[in-house]
């Protein structure tokens, strides 16, 4: 169809980097990030690292993903609760726990860590103090 360029659009494959990366094997522009950096901030630990490199304040959370429920036990005595346990790999909701009290989070991560390995074929996750009430700021950007 003598494409030379696409424009994703929006959610699916406006996400993939494998997409992008696809795109530009074939010698198609795609208009968008580049397949590295779609790859960094599709992951949630990798994100994190990139905005403290980039001096971006961010809530207290471990620096890499944890696989022991004695890890996350730590972080809730050193920063209090509540806290929230996430796939480190995934996303959509899965493999999310909020935990309230310090006597819940080795059931808490021993739930989070079974759903995501189950969805995202890696139980990995990382830990962060629980913000109550938090607000969503996106800022859309275009250059060349």
């Amino acid at each position: 169809h003598n494409i030379d360029a696409i424009h994703p659009g929006y959610g699916f494959l406006s996400e993939r980097s494998d997409f992008a990366a696809a795109c530009e094997n074939a010698g198609i522009v795609f208009i968008g990030p580049s397949p590295d950096v779609m790859a960094r901030m599709g992951d949630k630990v990798a994100a994190r690292q990139a905005a403290i490199e980039a001096g971006v304040q961010v809530v207290p959370g471990t620096p890499g993903p944890i696989t022991t429920a004695a890890e996350a036990v730590e972080f809730a005595k050193q920063y209090g609760t509540p806290i929230i346990l996430k796939a480190a790999y995934g996303g959509g909701g899965r493999g999310i726990r909020r935990v309230d009290k310090l006597e819940e989070v080795e059931e808490a991560f021993r739930r989070s860590y079974s759903e995501a390995q189950s969805a995202f074929g890696d139980g990995s996750l990382f830990v962060e103090k629980f913000v109550e009430r938090p607000r969503h700021i996106e800022v859309q950007l275009l250059g060349e």
